[in-house]
């Protein structure tokens, strides 16, 4: 395909269409329109013919018919290859079409808007654009198909290139188009399942993704991996620098910056094998970094840190003595980019707009399906919470506690969290018994260098037993927060209250399985 002698265009986005259409107009294409897409390009000065000419009939049924006509699919489906088809299109007058254009009414952005009707929306239901689309893509061997402005250009570069729009583009183009119409019918799809009374879940759940790269391995070099973008996704993660990402640092990183986005403040997070090694919520984000990885620097070592500020020189002038995988922040100056970029297999990590807008359902895979689940938010700082000990927290402590139960939250079940002064001290993740997750969290800190008399305790599910109480007590621990809800709670308070510690219950559990 060199050259276009029919092309329709008939779009609801309009960026790009008059460019298209004067290029195609000089090259003699012949092009039919529908519309606002027809007077828009009548106003720039492009010739062009309403399809209501072509076919005989006007729009009608306020334009919900336009382009469902025999002359306008015959064109499109009309087999140049056999001649029996060519001959029907003789006989009635069908002249074949080339190239088609169209994009959608916007079904999404009218359903998404606050206070659209339900006629608002089912009116944004486009019918004839995706037929259109589908046939176009059905006849790729003859027929060209375009969904967005950004394939204009690339489509008008092949058609004066050497090879035309040749085969083998016109199948990845059909390809494009099929997708997109499987996109736009599941949301309309998606929004009818919805619409049921009284359901809180759609009954069919769609997950889509495109890919973005094959990795190299997955968890184990025997494991194949790749990496998709989610659609709709408002995280942006660009590779400034370093080895290509890993399965592995991608969990990671993940996991780290869902961390760390739990802080408005300056905050740093340090993240290994999926959990928090160290995190810092302090005035600056230099000394948070610091803090953080201070928390357990053994751990520490060839993991991921994520910060909610940019890095400069001189923060990274802290971190590059330190053998790390992966820093991701929402950016680096000139002087942190020159200091880093001399370690050639650090990956920086530059995330934009990351944590904007509400957070996707969380989705684990079974041997047959998969389970759903809302994000674990954490609300406002004491909301539900109560202090159910004689004593309650000072000032200083209860800073400590609102710090620490944002963090514990990212430590995997069974997990306990010592802090103190915006930092963590130790961390007992993923333990079968609450008590070994107390006794592991002091044993990091201690030998990390840490003091604990002092400090705070998290615990992200409730003591079932008072000797998690009595460990941390062993150990100088001044105020707990925990969801309470045990049979035992009882006890378990008055061991605080036996051991002089403040305790708040917060009423909510934040397991992480």
């Amino acid at each position: 395909m060199k050259r276009i002698a029919r092309a329709i265009l008939s779009v609801s986005d309009k960026e790009g269409i008059v460019e298209l259409g004067r290029a195609l107009a000089a090259g003699g294409t012949t092009i039919l329109s529908t519309g606002g897409t027809a007077r828009r390009l009548r106003e720039e000065g492009v010739p062009v013919r309403e399809v209501g000419e072509a076919t005989g009939f006007p729009e009608m049924l306020g334009g919900r018919v336009r382009t469902l006509h025999p002359i306008i699919f015959g064109g499109i489906l009309g087999r140049r290859s056999r001649e029996g088809d060519r001959r029907e299109m003789e006989k009635h007058g069908i002249e074949p079409i080339d190239l088609v254009v169209v994009n959608f009414y916007p079904f999404r952005e009218t359903a998404a808007t606050p206070g659209a009707t339900e006629e608002e929306i089912v009116e944004s239901i486009d019918i004839g654009g995706p037929s259109l689309l589908r046939a176009a893509a059905k006849s790729f061997e003859d027929v060209a198909v375009l969904h967005r402005p950004d394939q204009y250009v690339p489509f008008l570069e092949r058609l004066a290139s050497p090879e035309g729009a040749d085969l083998a583009y016109r199948r990845e183009l059909a390809a494009a188009a099929f997708r997109h119409v499987e996109e736009y019918d599941a949301a309309i799809r998606d929004w009818f399942d919805e619409g049921g009374e009284g359901e809180e879940h759609p009954r069919r759940f769609r997950l889509e993704g495109t890919l973005r790269r094959a990795l190299r391995y997955g968890e184990n070099p025997h494991q194949s991996a790749a990496w998709y973008d989610r659609s709709g996704s408002t995280d942006r993660f660009r590779v400034l620098q370093g080895k290509e990402l890993s399965y592995n640092n991608l969990l990671d990183a993940d996991a780290a910056l869902r961390l760390v986005r739990e802080f408005d403040g300056p905050a740093a997070v340090v993240v290994k094998h999926g959990n928090p090694c160290g995190a810092a919520a302090l005035a600056d984000p230099r000394e948070a970094f610091l803090a953080a990885y201070a928390g357990d620097p053994q751990s520490a070592f060839g993991g991921i840190v994520a910060l909610n500020r940019p890095v400069d020189g001189l923060l990274a002038s802290e971190m590059k003595p330190h053998f790390l995988e992966v820093i991701a922040a929402p950016g680096f100056d000139d002087e942190a980019l020159d200091l880093l970029g001399k370690k050639k297999n650090l990956r920086l990590l530059l995330v934009e707009g990351a944590g904007a807008g509400a957070r996707p359902p969380e989705i684990r895979v079974l041997a047959d399906g998969f389970l759903t689940m809302d994000p674990d938010p954490i609300g406002p700082s004491g909301e539900r919470w109560r202090v159910a000990t004689e004593r309650a927290p000072t000032e200083a402590e209860a800073l400590d506690l609102r710090f620490a139960w944002k963090v514990v939250k990212h430590v995997r079940s069974n997990a306990i969290l010592l802090a103190r002064k915006g930092r963590t001290l130790g961390v007992g993740a993923g333990q079968m018994s609450r008590v070994d997750a107390a006794e592991l969290a002091v044993t990091k800190a201690r030998g990390a260098g840490h003091e604990t008399a002092g400090a705070v305790l998290a615990s992200d599910g409730f003591f079932p037993f008072p000797d998690g109480v009595e460990r941390a007590a062993e150990a100088g621990i001044v105020a707990l927060i925990q969801p309470g809800g045990s049979i035992r709670d009882a006890e378990v308070i008055a061991e605080a209250d036996r051991r002089g510690l403040a305790m708040v219950l917060t009423g909510v559990r934040h397991f992480r399985h």
